[in-house]
């Protein structure tokens, strides 16, 4: 397709509000979200914790369809993903939002997105809009075999992953999840039929840990569905980012190793990446080399034999994206013009600003 094709393709590409793919309707309007474990339960007007599906009349809508914060190429490697496709390029790309809350975030503006999340709500949003087919397009004219979901957690826009994920899969491109694994078993065995890859966090093996970044997560459900991926045949790889003074003892690192290799085999590549100070934990140090290779040797000592360090990356971050037009070669004015829901599911109140978390127990 040449580029005034696909200018005018995206100049008459329209914006809304798509019906989230997973949800059950409760008592008086109250409608629960089962796209991650958080399984918000709203009512007419509120958004989830994750800002970006919202209850309208007593149905769910996911804000984020189509909105894409980053874009960028790389090679898979640095999702990281070492065993699928080596040596091929994947285009990554984010939108806004996330489950989760991490205190070291350095993709805050996007994986939290209360901004740009409340920009769309309103109808005043100027993020870029890319449907499915446009994306793949712009893949293919990239040259990549693969199309990557992170930035922030893909979860959040579970109908646009899948959507893409199917055009990908027509074109030939395969499709990689960068996950906190939050997510929920229906969530899963949706992607698992298109996804090829889920890259994947261990934080911690410890529920205090996760409390502070999620206060309903725990370990154990983590792992289940990080467990149920491999299960549901899609390729499984893991990373955890050792923050010194949170993660990083000998002990905890040993049994992360472990169920690594009790639970997904002991050739199961595990990514071990150095932490960068960001955010609320701007005051921490970054981690030394020695912990690096410390929990490198442990996992060799109970028997993984793929593991990898990182002494130069923490995160898959957006910091240094081209802006997304670049890769759409489309005119700056239409990727970026106001988005207005042209659905009628709003009516004329607009989508009401109600934070979740406010309502959470202190």
């Amino acid at each position: 397709m040449n580029d005034s094709n696909l200018n005018g393709r995206l100049a008459s590409a329209s914006y809304q509000l798509v019906e989230t793919r997973l949800q059950t309707k409760l008592d008086n309007g109250i409608t629960r979200c089962d796209l991650c474990l958080w399984r918000c339960k709203l009512s007419h007007g509120q958004r989830g914790f994750c800002q970006a599906h919202v209850n309208r009349n007593g149905t769910l809508y996911n804000l984020s369809y189509g909105i894409v914060s980053s874009m960028e190429v790389g090679p898979i490697e640095d999702k990281p993903v070492k065993h699928y496709r080596p040596g091929s390029k994947v285009l990554s790309v984010g939108s806004y939002g996330c489950n989760f809350r991490c205190g070291g975030c350095h993709n805050l503006e996007i994986s939290w997105g209360t901004e740009a999340l409340d920009e769309l709500a309103r109808g005043e949003s100027k993020a870029a809009y890319v449907t499915p087919d446009e994306l793949v397009e712009a893949a293919l004219r990239q040259g990549v075999e693969g199309i990557a979901f992170t930035y922030s957690e893909p979860a959040v826009w579970l109908e646009y992953l899948l959507d893409v994920s199917e055009a990908a899969y027509r074109a030939g491109l395969y499709t990689v999840y960068v996950t906190n694994s939050f997510v929920t078993d229906e969530a899963l065995e949706l992607m698992a039929p298109q996804v090829d890859v889920v890259c994947s966090d261990i934080k911690s093996m410890r529920d205090e840990f996760y409390h502070q970044v999620c206060p309903v997560g725990s370990v154990s459900e983590v792992l289940d569905s990080i467990e149920k991926a491999q299960r549901l045949g899609i390729h499984v790889e893991t990373r955890t980012n050792i923050i010194p003074g949170y993660n990083d003892g000998p002990e905890e690192l040993r049994q992360i190793a472990e169920w690594i290799r009790d639970h997904l085999g002991a050739e199961s590549p595990w990514h071990i990446t150095r932490f960068f100070p960001a955010y609320k934990l701007s005051d921490v140090e970054a981690t030394p080399a020695e912990t690096l290779w410390q929990a490198h040797d442990i996992a060799c000592e109970v028997g993984l034999t793929n593991v990898y360090v990182y002494d130069d990356k923490g995160c898959d971050c957006a910091a240094e994206n081209l802006p997304v037009e670049a890769f759409l070669n489309a005119d700056d004015a239409q990727v970026h013009a106001v988005k207005k829901c042209s659905a009628s599911c709003c009516g004329d109140d607009g989508v009401l600003l109600k934070r979740y978390e406010e309502e959470l127990p202190r």
